[in-house]
């Protein structure tokens, strides 16, 4: 191991919230490292190449990283892939795509990590969630049958590991979040948008919650959201 800050690993460390979950727990005394299906055009962080699908490149990654970092005391699964079609042009692929970018991630991050966490003393998982989490809108049959799944799969994750001193989080971002992706897509006053770096500040918070307070759910919306 090359250094002593503790490890704050990143799923999902593409543009956006993912390189924001750097920036901000880097400036909060953490080595960070993402992992990533591509390495981003622009980063000046180190991120690592993984499909998280696959559970035999994940561990290899995982244990280098342990190997040369130490067991992480954070790890965030940020992964999404968004499909919004009619049920009618919605094929299998699709939906399969879907539970594989968000579900099968989670389950073999989850799997490769909890484990050496749980002997390392502990840690916190984080789980981002999104409205689809709750509420199955229409044309969103795949994206939210795999968020449904993904806030499941988080719930037997804390029931099973909380005891083991594994705080297990699952944070529902009911809301656009403000990217130059968000903006070209979406009409929106960037206002009423939510901010990555405000996102990234609650799930600091929630690393640095005493044991006696732990929260497993949170939802976050913007000061106007509906729900």
């Amino acid at each position: 191991m090359t250094q002593s800050l503790p490890l704050a690993i990143i799923a999902g460390a593409g543009s956006g919230l993912g390189h924001t979950l750097l920036s901000r727990f880097e400036k909060n005394g953490y080595k960070v490292v993402g992992l990533n299906r591509s390495l981003p055009l622009k980063t000046d962080f180190d991120i690592r190449v993984v499909d998280l699908t696959d559970e035999q490149a994940t561990k290899g990654v995982i244990e280098a990283l342990i190997k040369e970092h130490g067991v992480p005391k954070v790890v965030i699964h940020n992964t999404a892939q968004l499909v919004i079609k009619p049920l009618a042009e919605t094929t299998s692929g699709d939906f399969e795509a879907c539970w594989r970018s968000m579900a099968l991630s989670a389950f073999v991050l989850a799997k490769s990590l909890m484990q050496p966490m749980v002997d390392n003393g502990g840690g916190t998982f984080i789980v981002s969630g999104a409205t689809a989490s709750l509420r199955g809108s229409a044309k969103f049959s795949a994206f939210s049958s795999a968020k449904f799944a993904l806030r499941g799969l988080t719930q037997s994750l804390a029931r099973e590991f909380q005891p083991q001193g594994m705080h297990v989080v699952h944070s529902i971002l009911d809301g656009i979040i403000d990217t130059d992706n968000s903006r070209s897509l979406h009409s929106l006053d960037p206002n009423k948008m939510m901010k990555p770096e405000d996102i990234a500040d609650v799930y600091i918070g929630l690393c640095q919650q005493p044991k006696s307070t732990w929260t497993h759910e949170c939802d976050l919306r913007p000061f106007d959201g509906s729900f």
